[in-house]
């Protein structure tokens, strides 16, 4: 048990398996709308402005200094954020960006094609916007799920990404520090957000904390988890290979300040692959602690989070929340997440047993279409919760099965009233894809 959960944990957020048969992407934009999208994938109304933002959460436990038999040292935790916002732009600035970002081998310096403009001017006229925040995995870093932050940016929301410290491409230390600091990352950061809307120059008045939703992949989703109210199990806490010295007590089921953490601004959250079932970190009495509604998404052959035992068993026993599971076919742990593979990434390295690419891509399905339907549903769920948005209902409350769903229409393209394909597909776009519903 002890060796497949360490080997899990060196495999996190890439795939051990790959059809190297795939094609190559010829870019790296991260914004990119296929044909075949579904309907709410698309762009919104808004441009979108970006900066980076460095913030420090004082006096934490420095779980990579501690040493056994030594009081837990303390230090002041460093965090580097990217922020999207909707913004205005200059006459003649076009909407368009690039990102420096480092990819998976922790070396190699790649640029992200988006539609981000650099440090330009927010949009206050209709804001103030509900507040996004995205985790992502280990390792990995606020580039991640960028295709979503840009995309949600565009829809009237502010969005930011952490760099978790000890966790990133080029800052991977030990795994303890991660299982104990993904949840206070994201209430530290929510915190630091609502502070800076009324001292940040750029976000000054743009920000709706309390209206939050938050975004998790894998170590991020685990975050995710227990930051809505899943407390960890007491067996997880005392794992010799986890969070030394009882450290991580202090987010477990039932624990006082667990429970005092739960911060009612938190209205919804999307959490792709969340890990930590197959490890022993969740049971059914920690989970029933989440209330807030869920998005849950899941490769139906993840070999790292597992699907059934793992991230359908958080689904099934969250029985307090109002909850989705979206399920991708015979993908694996990176379904719907991250990135197309930048193509820097499809060069062997050295100091990896694997492509880089491997890391960002599936056997099965295209990156792109994966982060298309990944933000069609992430728009129609984080509108239903934190817009109060009733037109949404019907993209979500779908038939289970995409399959067994009906395409009915006219020649002129009318659906007629027997149709009972998913809303916002096109004829067979929405094969192998599964969403289910349960409420609390």
């Amino acid at each position: 048990m002890r060796k497949s959960i360490l080997r899990g944990i060196a495999s996190l957020c890439f795939l051990s398996f790959f059809n190297f048969g795939s094609a190559v992407a010829e870019d790296n934009h991260i914004d990119t709308i296929r044909s075949d999208a579904p309907e709410l994938a698309k762009y919104g109304k808004f441009n979108v402005g970006v900066k980076t933002l460095k913030v420090v959460n004082p006096k934490q436990l420095d779980i990579v200094k501690f040493k056994a038999g030594a009081p837990m040292p303390l230090y002041d935790r460093p965090l580097t954020l990217e922020v999207w916002y909707p913004s205005q732009l200059a006459p003649g600035q076009l909407p368009t960006g690039q990102y420096k970002a480092i990819t998976r081998d922790g070396k190699t310096e790649v640029t992200l094609l988006g539609r981000g403009v650099r440090d330009s001017s927010p949009d206050t006229k209709s804001g103030p916007y509900p507040l996004l925040i995205i985790s992502h995995g280990y390792p990995g870093n606020r580039f991640l799920l960028s295709h979503l932050a840009e995309n949600l940016a565009s829809k009237g929301y502010v969005v930011v990404s952490i760099d978790h410290t000890d966790s990133t491409y080029d800052n991977q230390a030990a795994f303890g520090s991660t299982l104990l600091n993904r949840p206070l990352d994201q209430l530290f950061v929510l915190n630091e957000m609502a502070r800076l809307n009324a001292t940040d120059a750029t976000l000054k008045g743009m920000i709706n904390a309390d209206q939050t939703g938050l975004i998790g992949y894998s170590m991020g989703g685990y975050g995710v988890v227990n930051t809505l109210g899943g407390g960890f199990t007491a067996a997880s806490v005392g794992f010799t290979w986890g969070t030394p010295d009882g450290a991580l007590a202090v987010r477990q089921s039932g624990n006082p300040a667990h429970t005092a953490s739960m911060d009612k601004r938190i209205k919804a959250a999307v959490a792709f692959a969340p890990w930590g079932w197959n490890a022993g970190f969740w049971d059914a009495a920690g989970l029933a602690g989440i209330k807030t509604p869920v998005f849950f998404v899941a490769g139906s052959v993840d070999n790292v989070s597992g699907y059934s035992p793992g991230v359908r068993n958080i689904f099934e026993a969250s029985v307090n929340a109002p909850r989705y599971l979206l399920t991708f076919e015979n993908a694996n742990h990176n379904a719907g997440a991250p990135i197309p593979a930048p193509k820097e990434t499809w060069t062997p390295v050295s100091t990896l047993n694997f492509v880089p690419a491997e890391h960002y891509s599936d056997p099965v399905w295209d990156n792109a279409r994966m982060n298309n339907i990944a933000q069609h549903f992430a728009t129609a769920f984080l509108n239903k919760y934190l817009k109060a948005d009733a037109a949404m209902d019907p993209f979500l409350n779908v038939t289970e099965n995409a399959k067994d769903g009906k395409w009915s229409a006219e020649k002129d393209g009318q659906l007629k009233a027997d149709h009972t394909y998913w809303k916002g597909f096109s004829q067979s776009t929405a094969v192998g894809l599964k969403l289910e519903h349960r409420k609390p």
